[in-house]
């Protein structure tokens, strides 16, 4: 019998406790109880407890109950602890799922316009329209406590101006801590190259609706396969967390040390020959009075095979087609308290279209560009407005032919965020872009757009 009295009070506490109110049963629910509760006969100690625990408000009876609860059934339930260490928790216990959505409408204002950018929005032609630029579903959290696992597919990707919206993996990494305090540790997988602060500036905190040309033609994607060595002391960590917690639209946390070994073909591509790249990047975030500055110089060394598919009939390349791809970089970012710099400029020699030989050849790069903010706090809303330039003269290996590009661009726009859960960005933009091939001789696009972006965060 005193096993049924138990059981049939333990459910009649858990009722009267998650209503939150003595007064939340209906009259055919109090009656019910009433009549079963007069059959059963409870000890004396837990009808005591039950009649002071009516004159409490609802935590105070939880706590009570919860009391009661260990000190009867702890043995046969509950752990020695109440509480799990990362190491003891199973890995779905520790993990957690965030997510953005982009959404655009593009419009070229010249009608004879044949502007467009392969590496920036493929939605971004003399067609424009509505398109979902991102659709990106992020699971994160620690299997254990120096073992990190971060993935990141994107349900919008393009292949092309006429192949949108597919499913595309952009990251899938693990990081190992060497020491208890994460400050050095491994990243095993697809991940970003530690080249330039935008390149790892997630696009959920960028300004500008696309990376610059000059320094995003080093990675496409901002990703690769690798091996990578993060360091950096628990206070600089926790300075890059605050970043972009606060707002201020920082790269994230890829310690003030980085170096590592990628196949340099970049994402979701194999490795084509047995000499992978190798990447170093050294920066340095610091508080001036009320201002927060950084500074970084990062670069990278390697052999880039251009694949068969890339190659024009008739243009002509090494045999191999192997090529030497190096760059260098500095970085400066004055986050915006209120007025904000962030400039970047990288020169270096790669694989580049030769109009004159009709082959692709190495030839020397060069380019960066500059953003101006300016962050105004309404209430609890955010505007920022900004202004972007950029340059760029050199080749992209990524494209047909290893394109040679002259690129002039300049933006200019807002941000606007009413809630931390959406951010409206609006911005006209003028640009000159030369870009030729085997196929395209002679070829300029100029032209003006008007670009608006909503963005959903979750």
């Amino acid at each position: 019998m005193k096993p049924l009295i138990q059981k049939s009070t333990i459910a009649f506490m858990l009722i009267w406790i998650f209503t939150g109110n003595e007064f939340a049963f209906t009259a055919d629910s109090d009656s019910l109880i009433s009549s079963k509760t007069n059959e059963i006969k409870v000890n004396a100690d837990t009808s005591s407890m039950m009649s002071v625990a009516t004159t409490k408000k609802p935590r105070t009876k939880y706590n009570a109950f919860k009391q009661w609860y260990n000190s009867s059934y702890a043995d046969e339930f509950q752990p020695a602890s109440n509480e799990k260490s990362v190491s003891e928790k199973k890995w779905y216990e520790s993990f957690a799922i965030r997510g953005y959505a982009q959404f655009r409408y593009n419009a070229i204002l010249d009608k004879d316009s044949k502007l467009k950018c392969e590496q920036c929005d493929r939605n971004w032609s003399e067609t424009g329209g509505f398109s979902i630029r991102r659709m990106r579903i992020i699971l994160y959290g620690h299997i254990g406590k120096r073992v990190y696992f971060y993935i990141q597919p994107d349900f919008a990707s393009s292949s092309s101006s006429t192949a949108l919206h597919f499913a595309q993996l952009r990251d899938a990494y693990v990081d190992v801590s060497v020491d208890k305090n994460n400050e050095f540790r491994f990243r095993v997988g697809q991940s970003k190259v530690p080249f330039g602060f935008e390149n790892m500036q997630s696009s959920q905190n960028r300004l500008p609706f696309d990376r610059n040309d000059a320094l995003n033609s080093a990675v496409s994607n901002e990703r690769d396969l690798g091996v990578f060595f993060y360091w950096a002391p628990k206070a600089k960590r926790e300075l890059f967390s605050i970043l972009v917690k606060e707002g201020f639209k920082g790269s994230g946390d890829y310690g003030i040390v980085g170096v590592g070994i990628y196949n340099g073909q970049t994402a979701n591509k194999p490795e084509l020959n047995k000499a992978p790249h190798v990447v170093a990047r050294v920066t340095y975030p610091f508080k001036a009075k009320k201002q927060i500055l950084e500074m970084a110089f990062q670069g990278y060394s390697g052999k880039y095979i251009i694949s068969k598919e890339l190659i024009s009939s008739g243009a002509k390349s090494v045999e191999d087609r192997s090529y030497h791809d190096q760059r260098i970089a500095g970085s400066f970012i004055l986050y915006p308290k209120p007025f904000g710099i962030q400039a970047e400029y990288n020169f270096g020699r790669g694989p580049e279209y030769n109009k004159a030989t009709d082959s692709i050849e190495v030839k020397k790069l060069h380019g960066g560009y500059i953003t101006l903010s300016y962050i105004q706090h309404i209430k609890k809303q955010i505007l920022i407005p900004y202004f972007r330039a950029q340059y760029y003269d050199g080749g992209k290996k990524h494209e047909l032919d290893a394109r040679s590009y002259t690129v002039q661009e300049y933006e200019v726009g807002f941000e606007w965020q009413p809630v931390k859960q959406f951010e409206l960005v609006a911005a006209y933009s003028y640009a000159n872009r030369r870009f030729e091939d085997h196929v395209l001789q002679n070829n300029i696009a100029k032209g003006n757009s008007i670009r608006i972006q909503a963005q959903v965060n979750f």
